[in-house]
């Protein structure tokens, strides 16, 4: 029961006081092409909000705006979209004054198509988060940022700026491939979550993050593409408020698993000792599914759970937990036994297991936010909304490895809707070679109706084997002659354009 060391987990209310703990700022990299005098590749720290581009790249052109320098207003005077055929602007702010994600937000309204922060003094990276709970969050501005953001160094920013100011354009390459491993084909991933449901805004977009990841989380861990563990986060009582109102009602097992009062209210509602057995049932259904083979059945408790059983409704009870353990056909028996004894006093395997967890080991900082999402054992940092968290995970994956929902319209990039990505493209079938993908366009010969084309992608792309002559004749020359008609494509696995016998000629324009 004593102080375990590295927890970092401070005890809420009266029971302040929490250690030093390894907070990791997770980062991707930054490679300015131009101008020659700042060439190079550079670190960055990724936003905890926006949508990172896990898995792929994003080639831009830096714009300093000449006021509102810091961002913190709306950038009504000027626009920051890209013109067809150019780079897409990548915005540069100043820290200070307002809150990362307003800066964010007003970047994305300009236009802009990424936003750069210059640290304001010289010192390591930081993860730049979301504001506090009730602080900045008058609206819900925050859940609709949807550009990807860095924070880069001071020495960096103000390099780029008297390039700038130096009227020499300056072009990067915001790099994410590498900032989530992906070392093969599964991806191993957690979720640091809570059965609160009375926490405001943050409860409120974990609930439906839930219900709508839920699907793609089953079919992904039903396929064996992935291994998902969901994680609760407690904290232990220190010995000498063991006899506090506070850990009395905040408590199980004689202090040795906590969590904060969901109203911060001790004297009405409910009890943080009640959200501390609710998450227990929750790790040991998801400890019983799993040991029967269905561990994806965690998700349709929790949802279900926090339709049926909500706190306002007065219905977070063990009553309604069975009755939905058991519409789900679940052992009520065996998830009863793993919950043991809340009142007794003694250690609860899971929970403690939970508590060893939190600690971060090797890539992986300490779990100290509620929700934190874990992918191949690195933080995600970026909004909880399911195309965010799957491209995310999709990223994961040895490329070439990733399942089909990884390859779907909404996870393309949109990159071929510009000069056909400067990929090759029969104008007259509308065939093309630009395939979007979650990590950015490729240029790969396609196959149209089993027919499959041969090329390099980019400047050409043929059709080949039996079938091709359907597409553009196979790009041969076809004629009549005496009411009878002739091709020189054959439909056959032999490459090329011959005239029919009896005709002469190149196949092509003319036989």
């Amino acid at each position: 029961m004593g102080t375990k060391p590295n927890l970092l987990l401070c005890v809420w209310g009266l029971l302040l006081g929490c250690t030093v703990g390894r907070f990791v700022v997770e980062k991707n990299s930054l490679r300015v092409t131009a101008p020659s005098s700042l060439k190079g590749t550079y670190e960055c720290a990724i936003g905890n909000f926006g949508v990172p581009m896990y898995g792929g790249t994003l080639v831009g052109s830096v714009l300093y705006p000449k006021v509102n320098q810091k961002g913190c207003l709306n950038f009504t005077d000027v626009n920051f979209q890209s013109k067809p055929g150019g780079f897409p602007t990548f915005l540069l702010v100043d820290r200070g004054d307002c809150y990362f994600t307003l800066k964010a937000w007003n970047a994305q309204n300009g236009g802009a198509a990424a936003i750069l922060v210059a640290d304001d003094k010289a010192e390591t990276l930081i993860t730049m988060d979301t504001p506090e709970e009730g602080k900045g969050t008058d609206d819900d501005y925050v859940e609709n940022i949807s550009i990807p953001s860095v924070l880069i160094s001071k020495s960096l920013g103000d390099s780029i700026k008297k390039a700038l100011s130096d009227g020499e354009m300056v072009n990067m390459n915001l790099d994410w491939r590498e900032a989530l491993p992906h070392p093969d084909d599964r991806v191993e991933y957690e979720l640091w979550t809570n059965s609160n449901d009375e926490c405001g805004q943050k409860c409120d977009s974990l609930i439906n993050f839930l219900k709508d990841f839920k699907g793609v989380a089953q079919l992904l861990e039903r396929k064996g593409f992935t291994q998902f563990t969901p994680r609760y986060i407690t904290w232990f009582c220190p010995e000498a408020f063991l006899l506090s109102k506070q850990c009395k009602s905040q408590c199980i097992n004689n202090g040795r698993y906590c969590a904060p009062d969901p109203e911060q209210d001790f004297s009405s509602g409910y009890d943080g000792k009640d959200v501390v057995v609710q998450n227990l049932r929750q790790a040991c259904f998801y400890k019983v599914a799993n040991e029967s083979g269905k561990p994806w059945q965690w998700w349709d408790y929790v949802t279900d759970f926090s339709i049926r059983c909500p706190m306002k409704e007065k219905k977070y009870t063990e009553e309604c937990s069975d009755q939905v353990i058991k519409s789900l056909g679940a052992d009520l028996k065996k998830i009863k036994d793993c919950i043991g004894d809340p009142h007794a006093d003694v250690e609860n395997p899971v929970l403690k297991a939970e508590q060893e967890a939190q600690i971060g080991k090797g890539t992986r900082g300490d779990v100290t936010i509620l929700p934190t999402l874990v992918i191949n054992n690195r933080q995600y940092r970026g909004k909880l909304s399911r195309p965010a968290v799957l491209k995310a995970i999709c990223a994961g994956f040895l490329e070439t490895t990733e399942p089909s929902v990884c390859l779907t319209p909404e996870m393309e990039t949109d990159e071929c809707l510009v000069n056909n990505g400067g990929c090759w493209k029969e104008k007259s079938s509308n065939i093309t070679a630009c395939r979007d993908t979650f990590r950015g366009r490729v240029c790969e010969c396609p196959v149209v109706q089993n027919v499959k084309f041969v090329g390099d992608g980019y400047t050409h792309c043929e059709a080949s084997g039996t079938l091709s002559c359907d597409f553009n004749n196979g790009g041969c020359w076809k004629g009549s002659q005496g009411g009878r008609a002739y091709t020189a494509c054959l439909d056959d696995y032999r490459k090329g354009c011959t005239c029919p016998p009896g005709f002469k000629g190149d196949g092509v324009q003319s036989c």
